[in-house]
This record gives C-alpha cells, sequence and structure tokens, in this order.
C-alpha cells in the first residue's frame, strides 16, 4: 500500500499536471513515429501456417504463372432468363475490356463464366481497387437487364477489404458519441464527461500506433477486424477504469469536500489497485490467446492486450492529474456535498442487495437455474460460417458466386487443388479415380522441379458440408502417397474451422487458469476465487446460449462464425471477472469493520451505480461493432453485449451478493480477514 500511497500523491499534487503533459508528448512523438496500420483492410480470417491447405497454397508459388489468381467474371440475366447470341456478344465484349478471353456458356445457356488474371501479390485495400476497377469495366455499356459480376477469390478478399473502407473512423465516431452520451447521462455534467473521453480517446490512438509497431516487430497482420475489436475493448475498458475512479473521488469528496488533492489521492490509492487488477487479469487473458494457432486469433490477442496495457497507462497517469488540475467544479451542477447520501448505507443498490442478503438461497437458486436454462440454448448450435456467409450486406462477390453455383456443375465453380511429386502421377491420379465424390480431375501444370499440379472438380456445392467430407476423403486416398496435398477455398475453410475447434480447447482452459490465478493472488484465498470464477463461467454460457438465440432467430444468421465462441467467452469471462474486482475488492475493504454478510451488502451499495454504468457502457459500445457489415463482428458485439448487461444486473447484483452471505467468513478461507459470525439484522436464510 505504501506504493500506493506515494503514487497517489504524485498523480495528484499540483505539479501533476507536467506528467500528465510528458505522457501526451511522449505519446504523440510515438504515433508520428510509427504511423498508421498499412494492413488493415486486409482479409481478417487466415489458415495456420502449418495446415495442409496453407502448405499447398506455398508450394503453388513454385509454378508458372504463380504471380498472378484469377477472378471469375460470371454473366447472366437480371430476369433469370437464357443468355442470347447478342448477350454472349456483350458479354465477351465485358470480358475482353478485362484482358480475359473465352467466355464459357453454362449448360443451361443462363449464364456465361470467364476468368481473368490479377497480380496474386495485392491485398487490402489495393485489392480492392483493381477488383472495384475490373467491376466498373464489365459493367461498362452492357445493355438493359443483362449483369456483370466479378467473383472468386480475390473479390471476396477485395469485398472484405471494402467493408472496412472508412469502418475504422465510422466506428470510432460512432463509439466516441455513445461514450460520451453515457458519460454525460451517468455524470449529468455538461463538462466532466469531456475529460475522461478524450484521454481514452487518444489512448485508442496511441493503441493503434502499438499495434503498428507491434505488426512491424512481430510480423503479425492486425487487419480492419482486429483493430476495430481493439478500439471497442479500448473506449470500453478505459471507459470502465475512469467511472471506477471518478465515483471513488465523487465519495471521497462528499466525505471531505475542502480538499480536492486530498481526495482525488485517497481515490487513486484505493482504486488504483482495483483498476490495476482488473487490466492485469485481462491483458493476462488476451494473452493466452498466443497459444492459438490461428493467425488472427494470435493477432487479437497481442494487439488487444498492448491496446488495454494503454489504456491502463492513460487512466493511471493522464486522468488523475488532469481532475487534479480542473478541481471538484468539473462535476457541476452537481457538485459533491457533505449532505449528499451514502450509498453504501442507503440507496437502490444498498437496498437490493439487502433483499437478496436476506434471502440468500432462493435467489441464488432461481438465478442460477435461469443461467442454465439460457447456457442450455447452447446445444444444436451451428458453428460455422461459409465464404458467402460472411457479410451482413449486400456484396457482388457473393452474388456472383451464388449464380455460378447455380447455373454450373457443382464444385466446377471452386475445384479443389491437389499438389504431389510428380514420380507419384499415376498414383494421384489413380487415387483421384476412386473417390466417389470426384467427378473430374485435370492435370494443370508442373513446376519443373518435382511437383505437379491438378483441378479436381467434385460434385460437393462449394463450402458445403458435403464439400468437406469431399478434401477429407481425398486427404485420406493421399495417406499413402508421399508429399500429396489437398488445397483450395474448402480445403482453407475446413481447416480454419478445425484450427478453431482446436484453439477453443487449448485457450478457454488457459483463460480459466490465468483468472482464477489472479483472484487467488489478489484476494489470498481459495473459496471465493472459485465461487467467482463459476459465476462467471455460467454467466457468460448463458450469454453465448441467449446470444446464438438471437442470432439464428431474429437476425436469420445461419450459423455462429468459428471464432465467434472463442472471442465471445473471452470477453465475457475476462471483463466480466473486471466487475467482480471491482466489486469484491470494495468488499474486502469493508469486512475488517462490518463483517462478510454486512460488507457485500455495502461494496453493492457503493459499487452498484459505476458498475451499472461501466456495464452499460461497455454493453453499448460492444453493440456498436453492428454497424460493421461482417457477420462475425455483429455477432460478436450480441453475445457480448448482452453476456454484459446479464453479468452487471444478475450476476454482480443477485448472483455474487447471495453466495457470499450464503458462505459468510468462509469465503475468504484460507485467510482470516473476517473474524465475525453475525448475520445480517433481519435475516430469513
Amino acid at each position: 500500500m505504501d506504493f500506493w500511497i506515494r503514487f497517489a500523491r504524485i498523480v495528484t499534487s499540483r505539479r501533476s499536471w507536467a506528467l500528465s503533459l510528458a505522457v501526451v508528448i511522449v505519446s504523440l512523438g510515438f504515433m508520428a513515429l510509427v504511423g498508421e496500420n498499412d494492413s488493415a483492410g486486409q482479409a481478417p480470417s487466415s489458415v495456420p501456417p502449418a495446415a495442409e491447405s496453407a502448405q499447398v497454397t506455398e508450394l503453388l508459388t513454385q509454378f508458372p504463372g504463380s504471380d498472378s489468381q484469377p477472378v471469375l467474371l460470371v454473366v447472366t440475366k437480371d430476369d433469370g432468363s437464357e443468355l442470347t447470341p447478342s448477350d454472349l456478344d456483350a458479354g465477351t465484349a465485358a470480358l475482353g475490356r478485362l484482358d480475359g478471353s473465352g467466355l464459357i456458356p453454362a449448360p443451361d445457356g443462363k449464364a456465361a463464366l470467364g476468368i481473368v488474371q490479377v497480380d496474386s501479390s495485392l491485398s487490402g485495400f489495393d485489392l480492392n481497387d483493381t477488383v472495384t476497377s475490373l467491376r466498373e469495366s464489365a459493367g461498362d455499356g452492357l445493355p438493359d437487364g443483362l449483369l456483370a459480376q466479378v467473383t472468386g477469390g480475390p473479390a471476396f478478399g477485395a469485398d472484405i477489404a471494402n467493408s472496412f473502407s472508412g469502418a475504422n473512423f465510422a466506428l470510432l465516431a460512432v463509439t466516441a458519441l455513445v461514450v460520451a452520451i453515457l458519460l454525460i447521462v451517468t455524470y449529468r455534467s455538461p463538462i466532466l464527461w469531456l475529460v475522461p473521453l478524450i484521454v481514452i480517446g487518444l489512448g485508442d490512438r496511441v493503441a493503434s500506433s502499438v499495434g503498428t509497431a507491434l505488426s512491424e516487430v512481430t510480423g503479425l497482420s492486425f487487419d480492419g477486424s482486429t483493430s476495430g475489436i481493439t478500439s471497442v475493448l479500448v473506449f470500453g475498458a478505459g471507459t470502465n477504469y475512469a467511472l471506477l475512479l471518478i465515483s471513488r473521488y465523487r465519495e471521497e469528496l462528499r466525505r471531505d469536500p475542502d480538499d480536492h488533492r486530498v481526495a482525488l489521492a485517497r481515490a487513486v490509492r484505493h482504486a488504483g489497485p482495483a483498476i490495476l487488477a482488473s487490466n492485469a487479469t485481462v491483458v493476462l487473458a488476451l494473452l493466452t490467446l498466443l497459444l492459438a494457432i490461428l493467425p488472427s486469433t494470435r493477432s487479437l490477442g497481442a494487439l488487444s492486450a498492448a491496446g488495454l496495457i494503454v489504456a491502463a497507462v492513460f487512466v493511471l497517469l493522464v486522468l488523475p492529474p488532469l481532475l487534479a488540475l480542473c478541481g471538484p467544479k468539473l462535476f457541476w451542477p452537481f457538485m459533491p456535498k457533505i449532505t449528499d447520501k451514502d450509498t453504501a448505507e442507503e440507496g437502490r443498490w444498498h437496498s437490493v442487495a439487502a433483499a437478496v442478503a436476506r434471502h440468500p438461497r432462493r435467489t441464488a437458486s432461481i438465478t442460477i437455474v435461469v443461467l442454465i436454462a439460457c447456457a442450455a440454448a447452447l446445444f444444436g448450435t451451428e458453428i460455422g460460417l461459409s465464404q458467402t456467409e460472411q457479410f451482413r450486406v449486400t456484396a457482388e462477390s457473393v452474388e456472383g458466386f451464388d449464380a455460378l453455383a447455380e447455373h454450373f456443375p457443382a464444385g466446377l465453380a471452386d475445384p479443389t487443388t491437389v499438389v504431389a511429386p510428380t514420380d507419384s502421377a499415376m498414383q494421384v491420379e489413380t487415387s483421384l479415380g476412386s473417390v466417389d465424390a470426384v467427378t473430374s480431375f485435370e492435370r494443370v501444370a508442373d513446376s519443373g522441379n518435382g511437383l505437379t499440379r491438378w483441378s479436381v472438380v467434385t460434385d460437393t456445392a462449394p463450402a458445403s458440408a458435403e464439400a468437406f467430407a469431399a478434401v477429407e476423403d481425398l486427404r485420406a486416398h493421399f495417406t499413402d502417397i508421399d508429399g500429396a496435398l489437398v488445397g483450395g477455398s474448402d480445403a482453407q475453410a475446413l481447416d480454419t474451422s478445425d484450427a478453431a475447434a482446436r484453439d477453443r480447447l487449448v485457450v478457454v482452459p488457459a483463460i480459466l487458469i490465468v483468472v482464477l490465478a489472479v483472484l487467488i493472488a489478489l484476494l489470498r484465498s481459495l473459496v471465493a476465487p472459485l465461487i467467482l470464477v463459476g459465476t462467471t463461467v455460467l454467466s457468460a454460457l448463458a450469454a453465448l446460449g441467449i446470444g446464438s438465440l438471437v442470432s439464428s432467430n431474429v437476425f436469420g444468421f445461419p450459423a455462429l462464425d468459428d471464432n465467434v465462441p472463442l472471442y465471445a467467452f473471452l470477453f465475457l469471462v475476462a471483463l466480466g471477472v473486471d466487475y467482480t474486482i471491482f466489486l469484491v475488492t470494495r468488499t474486502r475493504e469493508e469486512v475488517p469493520g462490518h463483517g462478510t454478510r454486512v460488507a457485500i451488502v455495502q461494496a453493492v451499495g457503493a459499487t452498484g451505480g459505476v458498475i451499472t454504468s461501466a456495464g452499460i457502457v461497455l454493453a453499448a459500445v460492444f453493440c456498436v461493432l453492428g454497424i460493421l457489415p461482417l457477420i462475425t463482428l455483429t455477432q460478436l458485439g450480441i453475445i457480448v453485449g448482452l453476456g454484459i448487461l446479464l453479468d452487471t444486473f444478475v450476476v454482480r447484483t443477485l448472483v455474487i451478493p447471495a453466495m457470499f452471505t450464503l458462505v459468510g467468513p468462509g469465503i475468504w478461507w484460507p485467510s482470516k480477514i473476517d473474524s465475525s459470525g453475525g448475520e445480517l439484522v433481519g435475516q430469513k436464510e
């Protein structure tokens, strides 16, 4: 505690503004030196480097023409009728404008397909510019009613990049607006909200630059999706830290309004450890994502952890000096007074906690049963979105791909790729002929250094369960052929799905171990951490269950994306423990004078308002992810937003106070900070 006393004096002294200014100047210099994140427009999903499909992609660079990749031009009529000779002529002309040739009519005569090569090194916004130019050229001069759509792998990448064009600014603007509105409502002051918003906003921009530096040092790619989630985390967690600090500052001013710096120092001394502990918990939980094998998941863990460290630094080093400099007038027109009520002793949150403490067994039983029922909705939830199911809005790559799959034989729209040693060619082709799902295959090219490539057409629709089964069947037939590998879009999707399932099995237990270890170290107890982690996990599973129902039944999404269960569980557990730490550290502070059963009631009364405000802010900020057009981010926003509200209003307000009341002083075992055996006045159970 001596450290926090000294720290509080430094950040609240009359010269503390110099510390705040120094941090800001260093931050601005760092931002200018590092610059912007050039990978923000790249696709947010990736395949593990060790996956078979990733190995195929790497081997394809050894073949002639590896410096280019195909995009597909699909020509159809908007009324679904057959193409006339003049339509085919117009489609051929459109293909010619793209430097392609050889328009292929569909068997039903209602579509035609052309192939155009583009630079394979293009990605992100550069790829989007190229595909946009192709689309404009293809549509130039087409007769009315004739559609020419550009699709294929590069087109999907371009549409994903386009979905993030200007999205980071829009996300930042909407997030800042939501936080500003909620801070104004919370503080009921026309000026106070500006201070934390400016501090957190600057912290978010610094976190973005830290991400750019990390990308350059580690080689990790931080795409638009990762940057968006990190901004939401920085704003949400940073606002929570600010709310906790300012709430305690108001409480200390009410007790002693004569010297605002002394009151602020006491606030920093008491709130600082809780802020640091909650920040460390979330950061360590995020770092468990480095155990994942999906590159996008590893990138999110690294960037988000760095972003939250920056948020804590700004709240602890920049915010207190600004509050000290401005003084209590920031709270105008509702400046704290001695006559204000003590929420630890009275008020609606104290009344709720007291009611729970009178009926702890009944409260715990009902709420836990309800949470279990919500979690049961997870059974039967589909996981895994195909390439065409990623977008929440219309995308030409999806429409063109659907048209291609409708009018051309299944599998022809997106052939599977096989690469094997040339001296095994006969064995490979024999195996290909024995796979039931394979309808045709073509030996496309030899690399010149001992490898051969085949294009394999199956009778399965792209990205379907049958397509995944066909990939697995192909790989099973190649087990005796050394060096024979299966790749392509379906193989990549299957490898990504398998990697996501593996990551859930590895990372989820790691998250729980980290959170439990932090709580044991913080509380110096075994019983309380086990109860707290258990209730938080149950709350997270309940949120996943409710969120999956909302996703499928309200929004009509076909399934949860592969990454959503892991990301949502991580954020719900880590951020839920955030509020647990706020509540339980205050409870521990009250125990010596009142005993555990009274202390938990007073802690809920004292922190109920700030935890509720913080929960609403965080839930609202996560819901802002819904403005981005990818289903993954919308689902994440829905589940985490609902889960934070569930955690705030049910777990923190009802379940934990009920459990603490039932267990009593034994909650701190093996520590003995509470020797009282007293009961609450009026307690019935």
